[in-house]
């Protein structure tokens, strides 16, 4: 026990001394100084972002806080050796750098802080007039470092701002010389600007022929100046009335029009007096660049002399007016003995340019759209404009035409059944709104021609309308509504149309108000007959009937207690085939009369009028007629044909009928079956 107790005393007498020993080495902290040479390496990038880098410096540091000096929220704890970046406006900033010691003291130090942005440099400015839009200008400006440009026009108006690179279109009021200044704008202060006096010019005639005129016959117009229709030859277009109106005669791209200059009135003199009193409108076209010009129009007559109808012209466009006769019938004039035109300007001294002056009626033959169209592989053919034959907006060219191959041969099927298809092929051109990238590409549902759907005309108003949704013509966005993607997907749109010649239509559809798609079409195939289709007697009173004239059947006149005594009859049905063939479906009975045996009630077909006739037909639009080729083939009743009646005349091989088409589902047929016996049908298509 005692050896273990001095043993211990040992050892803690050399703790102690051990204890003391490290004691000897210890800092004392509150000796420690302050943070000392406190402050900051500063970058500022060179793109005008204001992107500012700090590296805070110093000696006896054991964290950094900064204040930026700009009354944002200071940084958060930075540890030596960091960075923090911080965006400033353009100017001078005093940023304060903390840096805090080990004993809890800090040092502040103060830095300035100079961020200045680049001004634009290099401002390449372009200003030039408008080459179809009068006392318009273009302006375009780039420059490096430059976010966006500003320019006065010079005409107290307040400046216009736009884009870098951005193209600003700007129209006076007056055609003159202006001083317009260009300035640029960066991140920084300073800009750049540019000065020109530059000369604003008016467009004084017209850079387009006037609208092309649609396909009419020679029945149902009579042309007075136009090169589309054959006019009264021998006309003077310039007679000698003491006016001091000048005349001119300019042709754009081939097609020729008439300048009235310094217009206080001018005159036409027919060739020969005209007899418009069949005509329904008068059509003329007018182009001037005066704002607020009046042109009063006067048709005169030998015995009524003249009467007016008065036009306010939109200046810098062609204006289409086709204006009823009855504005002027009823003020008095004949339309029996035209022999002058009349033209006034108010206030006089203006200038008018005049194209296709004609009197016309609608269409005595209605046009057929019935076959496959495509859009004309021509320039010009697809465009968008402010107006009907303007297409300054979009003008697809002969690259575009090109560039577009899987759109032009997309085709467009009228049915003669009244139905209507897209052919779109495996591609068609494919815009960013239906997920493409204006481009080729499969077609996209609704306008992929997936859909069925129908048409209708109205020949009346030169309209026709595709009812199905996906059924479009040109292009699909555009519709009655405005545009996809930003209106809803209609299903149903109405085009207006009209005949360039017999296989080319143009087609136009206002998609939304002022903007006009406009189309042209030609037809590849032949169209199919619009009496393709299986067609039955009317069961109205009055669609069987005989008479001494066309529209009289005094005679005989089925009414409505005969019809329901011939019903065997009037379920019997005429089959055109769209490859021409004919045939009479009577089924297992018909009304046979006593010529054939029958005693005039239902019975069996007889041959040859049974329906197993070999036929065709062929039919003659323009002429309104009608030929069955082949014995036994016939519409209404077997007995009328061309020579007679039977049985007192001879079986004939071929019959031909009188046909108006009331409209696409129904049509009236007369035959003179003998001098004055006028057997008369209506028939409607199933």
């Amino acid at each position: 026990m005692k050896i273990f107790k001095h043993a211990f005393s040992i050892s803690l007498l050399l703790l102690a001394v051990y204890s003391c020993s490290k004691d000897d080495e210890l800092i004392d902290i509150n000796t420690i100084a302050a943070p000392t040479n406190v402050s900051a390496a500063v970058t500022v990038t060179q793109d005008n972002t204001g992107l500012v880098t700090i590296t805070p410096l110093g000696e006896g540091v054991t964290n950094f806080k900064i204040a930026f000096g700009d009354n944002s929220e200071p940084s958060d704890i930075v540890q030596p050796g960091k960075s923090v970046t911080h965006i400033y406006e353009e100017g001078t900033y005093n940023a304060t750098i903390t840096a805090n010691g080990l004993n809890g003291l800090s040092t502040t130090a103060t830095q300035e802080i100079i961020v200045s942005f680049k001004a634009p440099q290099n401002l390449m400015v372009t200003i030039v007039n408008d080459g179809t839009i009068s006392k318009t200008v273009k302006v375009s400006a780039n420059a490096d470092f430059a976010l966006s440009y500003n320019v006065d026009f010079g005409d107290g108006s307040d400046p216009v701002m736009s884009n870098i690179n951005d193209t600003t279109t700007y129209t006076y009021q007056d055609a003159g010389t202006y001083t317009i200044v260009v300035t640029a704008f960066s991140a920084a202060i300073e800009t750049a600007s540019y000065t020109e006096e530059f000369e604003v010019t008016e467009i004084l005639q017209p850079l387009q022929a006037a609208p092309a005129q649609p396909n009419r016959a020679p029945e149902d117009v009579i042309s007075i100046y136009s090169d589309r229709y054959e006019n009264i030859a021998g006309s003077d277009y310039y007679p000698n009335w003491g006016q001091s109106t000048t005349f001119n005669q300019l042709a754009i791209n081939g097609n020729n029009m008439i300048q009235y200059g310094n217009l206080n009135y001018q005159g036409i003199q027919f060739g020969a007096t005209a007899n418009a009193s069949q005509m329904e409108f008068l059509h003329i076209d007018v182009w001037t660049a005066d704002d607020n010009l009046a042109l009063d129009i006067f048709p005169i007559s030998i015995a009524t002399g003249e009467k007016f109808v008065q036009k306010i012209p939109v200046a810098g466009q062609w204006n289409s007016y086709n204006i009823p006769l009855s504005d002027f019938t009823s003020q008095g004039l004949s339309l029996e003995d035209l022999h002058q035109f009349k033209f006034v300007g108010t206030p006089a001294g203006g200038t008018v340019f005049l194209d296709n002056i004609y009197f016309y009626r609608a269409a005595s033959t209605p046009f057929n759209l019935a076959g496959t169209w495509k859009m004309e592989e021509a320039a010009g053919s697809l465009g968008v404009g402010p107006s009907v034959g303007d297409i300054s907006w979009f003008n697809c060219d002969a690259a575009c035409v090109a560039a577009r191959a899987c759109y032009f041969d997309d085709l467009y099927i009228f049915g003669s059944d009244g139905s209507f298809n897209n052919d779109l092929g495996s591609e068609s051109w494919i815009e960013p709104w239906q997920g493409g990238g204006d481009a080729c590409g499969a077609p996209v549902p609704p306008y992929d021609g997936s859909n069925p759907a129908i048409y209708t005309v109205d020949q009346a108003n030169g309209t026709f309308t595709l009812n199905g949704t996906g059924a479009y013509i040109g292009l699909a966005k555009a519709n009655n509504q405005g545009e996809l993607p930003n209106v809803g997907v209609p299903n149903s749109i109405t085009y207006n149309f009209s005949a360039i010649d017999p296989n080319t239509i143009s087609v136009y559809v206002e998609a939304g108000t002022g903007v006009f798609w406009q189309y042209r079409l030609v037809r590849t195939s032949a169209p199919v007959s619009p009496l393709a289709g299986i067609w039955k007697m009317s069961e109205t009173a009055g669609s069987l009937g005989v008479g001494p004239t066309v529209g009289d059947i005094s005679w005989f006149n089925c009414d409505a207690g005969c019809i329901a005594t011939r019903a065997c009859y009037f379920d019997d049905t005429y089959v055109f085939g769209s490859d021409g063939s004919f045939t009479n479906n009577l089924g297992t009975e018909s009304w046979i009369e006593g010529w054939q045996g029958g005693g005039d009630a239902c019975g069996t077909p007889v041959a040859p009028y049974d329906g197993n006739a070999t036929a065709t037909y062929s039919y003659d639009a323009a002429a309104g007629s009608l030929t069955l080729n082949g014995k036994g083939a016939y519409l209404g009743i077997p007995k009328a044909n061309n020579l007679g009646e039977l049985p007192n005349v001879a079986v004939p091989d071929a019959i031909t009928y009188n046909v108006t088409m009331v409209d696409a589902n129904n049509m009236d047929v007369y035959i003179e079956s003998g001098a004055g016996v006028f057997w008369q049908f209506k028939l409607e298509r199933l």
